[in-house]
C-alpha cells in the first residue's frame, strides 16, 4: 500500500505541558479513492527523538508502524495519509491508528487509539438489518432490500446449522446497482462479467444487482454462495494454514447450487478424454481460461458430492472444522476420513472413471559441466558423454581443491543458472496459489433440478481468505443454474 505522511504544525506556544508528551483527542477522515487521513493534537515539552504511526488493517498479524517527522516542542497537530490514488482497498475495510512518540529524555508516550471505515461515499446508502446480515443499496424500493436480507438471513440460519458455525459479527452486503460503480469499488483487478464478490477479512460481500434482477434466479445463488465463503473462513480460521481450495469453492457450489447434472457431464467428458485436472492441481488459485476455470468448479463440487456420498456429512463437516487446528492438509483428511490427499485423489479420480493424469511441471536438468578437479572430467556439453574417465557429479573427498580463478569462471554461470531456476520456480508457484434462487436445498437433499446442460462462468483470482468471486451471466447467455 503506498502511504504518504505529512506534518502539519500550529505555531509553537511559549507554554508546554507539565508532561513530556500530551495528546488530544484524535480525528480521522476518509474520500473514496482519494485518501484516508489521520490527526493527532499534540503538546510537547521538548523535540522528540522519534515519532511513529501504529496503522492496522483487519487480518494483519500486528500494526504497520511508519516513522513521520518529528516537530518541534510546544503545540503541533500530527498527519498522515494513505494515499489511495496508487493502490486499491476496497470500501467497508477499517483502518485502526494510533501515534507513538519517543521523547528527548527516552519516554516513550502511545496515543489514544482511533478507527476510520473507509466508505465509497460516492453512493447515498439505505440500509436494513437482518440477525447477522445488514443489507446496503441505493436504487429500488424497501421490498428490494427486504427480498436481498431475506436470502442472506435464511442462507445464514440453514449454515449455522450444516456447518455447526455460529456467525455473531455482523455481515456487510453492498448491492450496487451501477456495472461501473461496482467495478470501481473492486478495483482494476476483478475480472470481466463478475457480479458478486466476498472478502471474508472485512466480512463483506459485494454484488450487482439492479432493481429488476431481485428476482432472478442468479441473485439466489450468488448471494448464498458468497456467504459460504465467510463460513468457511470462519470455520477453518488459524493462523498456520488455508486448507485445500478446491474444498472451499466446491462447499459454496454444493451448498448454493447442489452437483447438478451439468458439472457432473464436465466431469464426466474430461475423465473419458484424459483432461481431467488432479484434486492437487486446484489446491490453490483454478486455472484462469474459461472452460478450466467452470470445470476447477466441477471438479471441487463433484470431489465435496463424493465425500457426502462415501463418507457421510459428518465426515465433511469434520474434515472443514479440523483446518482449525492449523493442521496439514493430510493431517486434516486423515483425521475425518482416515485417507490422506494422495489416497482420496485416487479414490476420487476412480470414482469418476479416470485415470492418474500425467504430472507436468520443472523437472530436474540433465548434469551440466563439473568444475576442474571435481570427481574427474566434465561431460562434453549436449553430448552426455566424459572427455574423459567416467565422471560423477558428487565431489569426492580426495579431489584436490581447485584453483579459485579457474573456478570461479565455473561456477558463476551456474550459480545464475540456478538463481533463474528458482525464480521460475517461484512464479509457477505463485501462479498456483494468500474467492448464488433461494437457498438450494439442504446441504444433505438430493440436487437441485439442471434445465440447462451449460455451465455457469465463475471465477476466483485470489486467496481464499480474502476474496472471492462469483460472476454474473452474460446478457446473451440465460442463467442455467434454476432452482
Amino acid at each position: 500500500m503506498s502511504l504518504a505522511a505529512a506534518l502539519v504544525l500550529v505555531a509553537p506556544t511559549p507554554a508546554v505541558a507539565a508532561d513530556p508528551i500530551t495528546f488530544g483527542k484524535p480525528t480521522a477522515d476518509s474520500s473514496f479513492g482519494r485518501v484516508i487521513e489521520f490527526d493527532q493534537p499534540v503538546e510537547l515539552a521538548a523535540a522528540p527523538q522519534r515519532v511513529e504511526i501504529l496503522l492496522e488493517t483487519p487480518g494483519a498479524v500486528g500494526p504497520g508502524v511508519l516513522e513521520v517527522e518529528a516537530p518541534a516542542a510546544g503545540k503541533s497537530t500530527l498527519h498522515f495519509d494513505v494515499d489511495l490514488t496508487a493502490d486499491h482497498v476496497v470500501p467497508n475495510t477499517t483502518f485502526t491508528a494510533r501515534w507513538r512518540v519517543t521523547a528527548a529524555d527516552g519516554t516513550v508516550a502511545i496515543g489514544p487509539e482511533i478507527s476510520q471505515v473507509y466508505a465509497d461515499d460516492r453512493i447515498d446508502w439505505r440500509t436494513l438489518e437482518g440477525d447477522i446480515v445488514r443489507v446496503h443499496w441505493s436504487e429500488g424500493n424497501e421490498a428490494f432490500g427486504e427480498r436481498a436480507l431475506k436470502i442472506g438471513d435464511t442462507a445464514v440460519a440453514e449454515f449455522s446449522t450444516v456447518l455447526g458455525v455460529t456467525e455473531k459479527e455482523p455481515i456487510d452486503f453492498y448491492i450496487y446497482a451501477n456495472q461501473d460503480e461496482f467495478y470501481a469499488a473492486l478495483g482494476p483487478g476483478t475480472r470481466e462479467n463478475v457480479g458478486g464478490e466476498a472478502h471474508a477479512d472485512i466480512r463483506t460481500m459485494f454484488a450487482l444487482i439492479s432493481p429488476g434482477e431481485i428476482d432472478d434466479p442468479w441473485v439466489g445463488i450468488v448471494v448464498p454462495h458468497e456467504l459460504t465463503h465467510l463460513f468457511f473462513s470462519t470455520a477453518v480460521e488459524n493462523p498456520y494454514h488455508e486448507p485445500v481450495h478446491w474444498l472451499n469453492e466446491g462447499l459454496a457450489v454444493y451448498l448454493s447450487e447442489g452437483f447438478k447434472a451439468s458439472d457432473r457431464n464436465a466431469v464426466e467428458q474430461v475423465a473419458a478424454n484424459g483432461t481431467i485436472i488432479p484434486l492437487d492441481g486446484l489446491a490453490g488459485a483454478f486455472p484462469t481460461t474459461f472452460e478450466r476455470f467452470s470445470l476447477a468448479y466441477a471438479e471441487s463440487v463433484s470431489a465435496v458430492d463424493y465425500i457426502v456420498e462415501t463418507y457421510g456429512k459428518d465426515a465433511l463437516i469434520a474434515l472443514i472444522r479440523s483446518y482449525a487446528k492449523g493442521v496439514s492438509d493430510d493431517e486434516a483428511f486423515e483425521e475425518a476420513i482416515g485417507v490422506d490427499t494422495d489416497a482420496f485423489q485416487a479414490a476420487w479420480l476412480k470414482s469418476v472413471g479416470a485415470d492418474k493424469p500425467t504430472r507436468y511441471g520443472p523437472k530436474p536438468g540433465p548434469p551440466g559441466p563439473l568444475p576442474e578437479g571435481w570427481g574427474g572430467a566434465a561431460p562434453v556439453p549436449g553430448t552426455g558423454s566424459t572427455a574423459g574417465p567416467q565422471a560423477t557429479a558428487t565431489p569426492t573427498t580426495t579431489a584436490p581443491v581447485p584453483d579459485r580463478a579457474a573456478t570461479d569462471s565455473t561456477i558463476l554461470p551456474v550459480a545464475l543458472l540456478a538463481i533463474v531456476a528458482v525464480i521460475v520456480v517461484a512464479l509457477v508457484l505463485a501462479r498456483r496459489r494468500r474467492p448464488a434462487p433461494m437457498p438450494a436445498p439442504s446441504l444433505w437433499t438430493s440436487a437441485p433440478s439442471d434445465p440447462s446442460p451449460a455451465s455457469p462462468p465463475r471465477t476466483n483470482d485470489t486467496p481464499q481468505s480474502s476474496r472471492d468471486e462469483l460472476p454474473r451471466p452474460s446478457s446473451d447467455d440465460p442463467p442455467p443454474w434454476q432452482p
